[in-house]
């Protein structure tokens, strides 16, 4: 982490264009605005897409704005992210989602410096830096096609790649104090210490769901303390019993066994300790599944699975 925070310091007054690596719950969106607030740019707008939660033609409208009468519901001109994050930094979350269509027009923002709103004739100029971000093998996307090739050497200027946090546990401790007095401080509550045995399985857990799994966690336990240490019994089931799901190899008895039963069995064991490490919100829940909100949606309502019978 110290050679990420080196390469931020580095490439922050710079004027190029940055890609950033990792996995979901890593701090990508941290890093960029760190990047935003130590550049020349600071004194200028930072603004947030989420390249992966809306359909193409709403993303473009979001992105280069309307003209009234372009489309149903346009009742008026619209700015787009472009012209508002003029003189900012525009970050990109999960780029690797966006559409080819549209990322043919990124491509021409980010060599021309200059858009059109959707059914306008008008060209507009926009001076702004990119920020981008996923989670995804964005250069097995390239070799695939589903991403562009030119796009993704414009955006990969300066790369920097988050470590995800099983990689960096030396840091648990040092967050955990630190999420530990932001939510005893925000519920007035305690909560000053972790217990041995806590802390053991806070470190031996994998945190698939990386730092923001593990704010959740602590949040979480703060919530529902009443005493000053943090112990065992306020850790989630999914960190204080990592292993419970059974392998594939243990599902299978000597007579066999149903497939297709077997893997609904599995998905609703994953999709269930999904939810439960994510609080019960759902998209953090697909983060954590490396799946679409709506798939997830569609899995759980085929699973017959509802948040309200997660426990918590």
């Amino acid at each position: 982490m110290q050679k990420v925070f080196e390469l931020i310091q580095l490439a922050s007054p710079a004027k190029s264009n940055i890609l950033i690596l990792g996995e979901s719950g890593t701090g990508k969106e941290l890093v960029s605005k760190a990047i935003h607030h130590h550049s020349r740019r600071a004194g200028g707008p930072f603004v947030t897409v989420n390249s992966g939660s809306m359909p193409a033609d709403l993303l473009e409208s979001n992105l280069f704005g309307h003209v009234k009468g372009s489309f149903t519901g346009a009742v008026s001109n619209k700015k787009g992210l472009f012209e508002l994050a003029h003189g900012g930094s525009i970050f990109f979350d999960e780029i690797g989602n966006i559409p080819l269509d549209t990322q043919a027009k990124l491509l021409r923002v980010i060599q021309e410096k200059e858009f059109m709103r959707l059914g306008g004739v008008e060209t507009l100029k926009t001076d702004v830096r990119i920020i981008a971000a996923t989670n995804a093998l964005i250069e097995e996307s390239v070799q695939e096609g589903i991403f562009r090739e030119d796009l993704y050497y414009r955006l990969n200027v300066i790369t920097i790649q988050l470590p995800p946090l099983r990689q960096r546990s030396e840091d648990i401790p040092l967050l955990v104090r630190a999420f530990l007095t932001k939510y005893a401080k925000e519920n007035d509550k305690t909560l000053e210490e972790v217990s041995s045995a806590a802390m053991e399985l806070l470190l031996d857990y994998r945190w698939p769901g990386n730092v923001r799994e593990l704010e959740n966690v602590i949040e979480r336990a703060v919530v529902l303390s009443s005493g000053s240490t943090l112990d065992v019994d306020l850790l989630p089931p999914s960190v204080r019993e990592p292993d419970s799901l059974p392998a594939p190899s243990a599902m299978l008895p000597s007579n066999g066994v149903a497939f297709k039963e077997a893997v609904s069995s599995y998905e609703r064991q994953l999709i269930v300790k999904a939810l439960e490490a994510a609080g019960g919100v759902q998209k953090a829940a697909a983060e954590l599944l490396r799946v679409k909100p709506t798939t997830l949606h569609e899995m759980m309502k085929r699973l017959e699975i509802s948040v309200d019978r997660v426990p918590s």
